[in-house]
């Protein structure tokens, strides 16, 4: 196990060496931190390969993880059972309940229940490139080598944001398979199980992070590549910002039809004035409202399969909650975006604070 640290982290050293255990390999960065994630998997990449050189044994596979991840005991039989196959083998991230953040966090269980339980697999099937999700995945030695040959030694580029997305990519421009595996042992899926933000402010930095990465700078970063099938997953990808802005709008409309229609209700004169919707405009309300309800059922379905049904119940309000957060984040994620542009400056990692279960952040 490589475990990377930052030089200017010294409680944090000191909190690894304590296990004193001859398989811990510490890889200390030459930045001090915070940098990104990508520049920190780069100092981890170099620690293997000095391994492997003085080892004179290659590994068979790179398996990243973050720091409060629970791991399950059957990660490595899963992934060696299908790394023969696939260059890049994916688990399903399976959010834990937060009883203190029911609609924020709970919005997580939702969005990745439906990402890794059906996006994801879609993609696959469509021979797409599968994003890896950062967490309970892993690469083929020989897969991330050609990487980084083609990266000048680095794997993941140390300015992306989101260098799991772009792994996904740059595996699947280079003609290598991707799988995301479900696999049940005991009972329960062998998947990386995480608490996600609890606090609006947490979260849309988190996904303003996300979007950043995904739809602006990642359009940027590695165009337009693949056939046709994976440029629409890319469209996918990036309009995620405009729909969510729209998603807003949407409501303020909402709203304004529903102030609109108190007044007809209550008042005669009101009601003989012309409504603000005509026809064709309450035809294709109607149609949204049907469309909505179904996105819903689809999402809570999916939640139901994978968690439970008290976490299924919860899906409608948390779609609510979860719209305003990507909204917030989308504004927040074009504004550093634009200043990045205007002044040319790099765009800084936005960290957000997790939490290992049974400890506050």
């Amino acid at each position: 196990m490589f475990v990377g640290l930052y030089p200017n982290d010294p409680k944090g050293q000191a909190a690894v060496s304590a296990f004193n255990d001859s398989r811990l390999y510490v890889a200390v960065g030459a930045t001090p931190g915070p940098t990104t994630k990508a520049d920190c998997l780069n100092s981890l990449w170099r620690a293997a390969l000095a391994e492997e050189a003085a080892s004179g044994r290659p590994f068979a596979a790179i398996v990243l993880h973050d720091a409060e991840d629970l791991v399950h005991a059957c990660e490595l039989a899963v992934f060696a059972a299908h790394l023969p196959e696939y260059a890049m083998v994916q688990l399903p991230v399976l959010p834990l309940p937060d009883a203190s953040s029911p609609l924020i966090s709970g919005n997580y269980i939702d969005e990745f229940a439906e990402a890794h339980a059906k996006d994801l697999l879609v993609r696959q099937w469509l021979d797409a490139a599968v994003p890896a999700a950062g967490v309970g995945v892993a690469i083929d030695r020989a897969m991330l080598g050609r990487i980084a040959d083609a990266r000048d030694g680095a794997p993941f580029d140390a300015a992306s944001l989101t260098e799991d997305y772009e792994l996904g990519q740059h595996v699947h421009a280079l003609g290598g398979r991707c799988r995301l595996v479900w696999v049940i042992a005991d009972g329960q899926p062998v998947a990386t199980r995480e608490h996600f933000p609890a606090t609006f402010e947490a979260a849309v930095r988190q996904k303003s992070r996300w979007l950043t990465g995904i739809a602006l700078a990642g359009w940027d970063r590695i165009g337009w590549r693949g056939g046709l099938v994976n440029r629409w997953m890319l469209l996918r990808d990036r309009k995620a910002p405009l729909m969510a802005l729209l998603t807003l709008a949407a409501y303020g409309i909402a709203l304004l039809l529903g102030i609109d229609s108190l007044p007809r209700l209550a008042l005669p004169a009101a009601a003989r004035m012309p409504p603000v919707a005509g026809d064709v405009t309450r035809a294709l309300l109607w149609l949204n409202w049907t469309l909505l309800c179904w996105r819903l059922l689809v999402r809570a379905l999916f939640t139901l399969r994978v968690h439970d049904l008290s976490q299924a119940i919860l899906t409608p309000p948390r779609a609510l909650v979860g719209n305003f957060i990507n909204a917030m984040a989308a504004l927040r994620a074009l504004s550093r975006y634009a200043q990045a542009v205007r002044t040319g400056r790099r765009l800084v990692w936005d960290k957000t604070i997790h939490r290992f279960p049974g400890f506050s952040p």
